[in-house]
């Protein structure tokens, strides 16, 4: 005889997109935290600044939070971390004097030179099952999503906005201060 709780409405696991999104960045993450560590002592996220910084040779904790999703406060932390190991320098923006800003520098470049083949074999290897035009769909996809991001974030807050108001304000004040 089934429960009562086997009988409510559950989430479709084998079919629910950001449930497969989130296991592959958590365990993608993981795996590379622990060979970069372990190779470079540096962890993901360091590397993932230092990916943006390889290509914009100068950039704000604003901006980086931006691009990559990480809240300001990691990366500000992992900018004093990295300024720490000689891996960038932090000044203030010579066209803004209030905005400090990260470079890269040559050790960090050399380190990102190191982790870059690492990353790009682990690249190679999640993609290994698909061929070059499946690649292409995939990449035109992701951007395709990840560009949609905005619409989900507007969708919730119409959803918070009807059914949890008051939750809404919440989540409006913690947006405003971030």
């Amino acid at each position: 005889m089934a429960s009562a709780a086997s009988q409510q409405p559950v989430i479709d696991l084998d079919r629910y997109v950001p449930g497969y999104l989130t296991w592959i960045a958590n365990k993608l993450t993981r795996g590379a935290s622990q060979a970069y560590l372990a190779a470079f002592n540096v962890g993901v996220e360091s590397w993932r600044l230092l990916v943006l910084l390889a290509i914009e040779r100068s950039i704000s904790a604003q901006r980086c939070s931006k691009v990559i999703g990480m809240d300001k406060a990691s990366v500000s932390r992992a900018f004093k971390l990295m300024q720490s190991r000689g891996l960038i320098t932090i000044s203030l923006d010579a066209s803004d004097g209030r905005l400090r800003v990260a470079t890269i520098t040559a050790k960090g470049r050399q380190l990102h030179n190191r982790i870059m083949a690492m990353a790009l074999e682990r690249e190679r290897a999640l993609l290994s099952i698909f061929d070059a035009r499946e690649r292409e769909v995939l990449i035109r996809l992701l951007r395709r999503m990840h560009e949609n991001l905005p619409s989900v974030e507007a969708a919730t807050d119409r959803y918070l906005a009807e059914h949890f108001p008051k939750a809404r304000r919440k989540a409006a004040a913690r947006k405003e201060e971030a």
